[in-house]
């Protein structure tokens, strides 16, 4: 399979391209970066793209005119992006599109732990911290462990969270994500790290995953290659992918 990397300079792209080339079923045909051409791209299916949140949705939109399938490292989508690119999607049926928050196999594990014991406790609050450089907060994940653990608590009919805070610094609490509150952490030396706290009267419970290097991302990277040739329509977060 023929294999374009957008964001080829980059960190995670430079690991996606070592990545691809060593894998024995991939061929890295294209890398892109800012302010390159993207036509060398056309000679690729699938498109990696680890570039930057003001960058991602021209280039998703080049891929689909141009009947490729992408996989999306990109983090900072909100509601509104999701729908802008399924509505794309929609006039492209044929193209398979992943996004995901993390292609790390581990912190989606963490995420779907976090979905099964949300309902379990009174109380949940979310701490990520990453390297310096991430433009982003909260990161991607974050985000939408906050939307996991937030939508299992309302399927399961739980109480509102306790909370008795009537005078707080600006921003002390976190950021409220879906009623969830969410900390993010950045600090030099770090790559990628995030605890879900739960916690009952007497008792709790803490789900943690931390990336030590890029190429744990990987594998999760290439499984997402491969689904989405086969897959076409968007599928969102590598648990799809995983068949979480």
């Amino acid at each position: 399979m023929r294999v374009g990397v957008f964001g080829v300079l980059g960190r995670m792209g430079q690991e996606v391209c070592r990545a691809v080339t060593a894998a024995d079923d991939l061929e890295l045909v294209a890398g892109v970066d800012f302010g390159d051409s993207r036509e060398v791209a056309r000679a690729a299916q699938v498109i990696v793209d680890f570039t930057h949140p003001d960058a991602v949705m021209d280039n998703i939109a080049w891929c689909l005119e141009n009947d490729l399938h992408v996989v999306v490292g990109t983090t900072g989508f909100t509601a509104d992006r999701l729908d802008q690119v399924r509505r794309w999607v929609a006039a492209k049926p044929q193209v398979g599109v992943v996004i995901a928050a993390n292609y790390s196999i581990g912190a989606v594990l963490m995420m779907h732990f976090a979905k099964l014991a949300a309902p379990h406790f009174d109380s949940v609050e979310i701490v990520e911290a990453h390297h310096a450089g991430k433009v982003d907060a909260p990161s991607g994940t974050a985000r939408q462990t906050a939307e996991i653990v937030a939508a299992a608590r309302r399927r399961a009919g739980c109480e509102a969270m306790p909370d008795a805070t009537t005078h707080a610094e600006p921003g002390a609490r976190g950021a409220d994500i879906a009623g969830v509150k969410v900390h993010s952490l950045r600090l030099a030396g770090l790559l990628a790290s995030q605890e879900v706290h739960f916690t009952s009267v007497g008792e709790a419970l803490v789900v943690r995953d931390d990336a030590r290097d890029r190429s744990s991302f990987m594998p999760g990277v290439l499984a997402a290659v491969r689904w989405a040739p086969e897959h076409p329509g968007l599928s969102l977060g590598l648990e799809t992918v995983l068949g979480l």
